[in-house]
């Protein structure tokens, strides 16, 4: 008999495993020696009281050992004579996309843009410190995507748990560590990932995969309405018969090439603003109403929203005990993200402050088209960058001179490594996005009393929240509309928010093409 139950305990005794067990037995009322295994199954925190307190969920196995679970790496085949398929793209999406072709006995052929994990560090230390961006290796672009370097969150909207569990799993068969399958929250940190990318790559080429890297695709081959390959800016081809295309949310030049083929793209809603940086210290007693955090309670975060002129005003992308970090693509431009190292122990909590922008209110603004809010998006960038020294030095305020419409006359301390630089935020933002991040401020000061200070800084630009652009696809088959075999995927195709998004979609497209596989007798 397995029995689930719920017991709560206080951050002292949540390290305790001897307390914790006789807490498990206790509540299942059975003598101890029946109780064969304890497994936990959820891990919670609940702040909203005097005193925090975890939540934990347990299976409790009654007179019975539990059935030892099939690894989903025992799943994977040797496919290196088998039928290809290339993906392009080696984030998230891509590499998940890859592991499920293992499984299905496909080929895999992965291409990057970008350089392989651990290289991309050198080109991160020089937009860091330089100041330098390579528009195919940096923050967002480069072996393991976005989420590598900015900070491994693996939260998701989805109810798909059957799913959200496989991909769980395959992240600590790959080094994650096991927490990442009971936490409410699980989050694995940007120092982390790189060597559970690096095995994950391992396992593709283990099994008779391809992973190319400095791989940037710039044109896609079709005949007769259907994919017959792939080429690369180095002149090299590949021949496919099947494409998933997993570029992330940032590959303006693949948004570029569907228009110039007159392939359907669609101008996508989105969300842009500021990130806002408080002292975690701060954030703790928001949340935890201490005046130092107790031992065993993890960095507090928090989510915020607001209703403004009928848009979202929200937090995005909170990172408790993290860094804020340049993620431009393109020399010229200013973008700001967050990131968290495992232990989040910065000194500072920063999130993203934005507002919903949808592609109808743009038409007021003079950006119409399918680019509409590419060009957007980009514009704000490259005025965030023209105000500043030619660097990735940021342009930020203190919150409260931000609402107040005041150029702030010093800045508190900062994780940005580049720097900042003192500027008008509330001139350099579009007025109407200004307005609503304003008024959104206010209003959840109501709620977070301290929230809105100048004790904190907003720092712009945060641009980069989802794709601007949407490459649609058949609800049932997942493939384009316009080319058999091509299949969209990803943050890039408007389909995924983040890393386990991005993943279970991979696997979803990569289930997709077998059975296009199959219909078409390629296989």
């Amino acid at each position: 008999m397995v029995q689930t139950i719920d017991i709560k305990v206080f951050p002292d005794q949540v390290e305790n495993e001897d307390f914790l067990r006789e807490m498990v037995v206790k509540a299942v009322k059975v003598p101890a020696q029946r109780v064969f295994s304890i497994h936990l199954v959820k891990k919670s925190l609940d702040a909203r009281g005097r005193r925090p307190y975890f939540i934990l969920r347990y299976d409790v196995f009654i007179d019975e050992k539990p059935t030892p679970q099939v690894s989903v790496s025992s799943l994977y085949q040797n496919v290196t004579n088998n039928r290809p398929v290339v993906i392009v793209g080696a984030g998230p999406a891509g590499y998940f996309a890859a592991l499920e072709c293992l499984i299905s006995g496909i080929k895999p052929i992965v291409l990057e843009r970008g350089k392989p994990v651990q290289e991309r560090r050198r080109d991160l230390r020089a937009i860091q410190q330089f100041g330098e961006v390579n528009p195919d290796s940096n923050y967002c672009f480069g072996e393991g995507g976005a989420g590598t370097y900015s900070d491994g969150k693996l939260y998701t909207r989805s109810h798909k748990r059957g799913k959200i569990d496989k991909v769980l799993r395959q992240l600590t068969e790959h080094g994650a560590p096991d927490e990442i399958l009971s936490d409410a929250h699980p989050h694995i940190g940007s120092n982390k990932l790189p060597k559970i990318i690096e095995a994950i790559r391992q396992t593709i080429l283990t099994h008779g995969g391809e992973v190319w890297f400095d791989k940037k695709v710039c044109d896609i081959s079709v005949k007769e309405g259907r994919v017959e390959g792939v080429h690369c800016t180095d002149g090299s081809f590949f021949e496919t018969e099947a494409l998933i295309l997993a570029t992330g949310h940032s590959a303006r030049d693949i948004f570029s090439l569907f228009a110039e083929k007159n392939w359907t793209i669609e101008a996508k809603d989105f969300a842009l603003g500021l990130r806002i940086e408080h002292a975690q210290k701060t954030i703790d007693r928001f949340q935890y109403h201490q005046a130092e955090r107790e031992e065993n309670l993890p960095a507090a975060s928090y989510a915020v929203v607001a209703q403004v002129e009928n848009k979202g005003v929200f937090s995005f992308c909170m990172c408790p005990g993290g860094l804020v970090v340049p993620a431009a693509t393109s020399p010229g431009e200013i973008v700001v993200n967050g990131m968290s190292l495992s232990r989040r122990d910065s000194p500072f909590a920063n999130s993203g402050f934005v507002t919903s922008v949808s592609v109808e209110e743009l038409k007021d603004h003079g950006y119409k088209g399918i680019f509409a809010a590419m060009d957007f998006q980009r514009d704000v960038e490259q005025k965030m960058f023209s105000f500043g020294d030619g660097t990735q030095k940021a342009p930020a305020q203190r919150v409260q001179d931000f609402v107040d419409g005041i150029v702030s006359s010093e800045l508190n301390a900062t994780s940005y490594i580049p720097g900042l630089i003192s500027a008008p935020l509330h001139q350099l933002l579009p007025s109407f996005i200004y307005q609503r991040l304003r008024k959104g401020l206010i209003d959840i000061n109501k709620k977070m009393r301290g929230y809105l200070t100048n004790e904190a800084n907003i720092i712009g630009v945060e641009s980069r929240t989802s794709s601007p652009v949407k490459i649609p696809r058949d609800d049932l088959t997942l493939m384009h509309p316009d080319v058999k075999g091509l299949f969209p995927c990803g943050e890039g195709a408007g389909y995924a928010g983040g890393i386990l998004s991005a993943a279970m979609d991979g696997q979803r497209c990569a289930a997709a093409l077998v059975t296009y596989f199959n219909q078409n007798k390629v296989v």
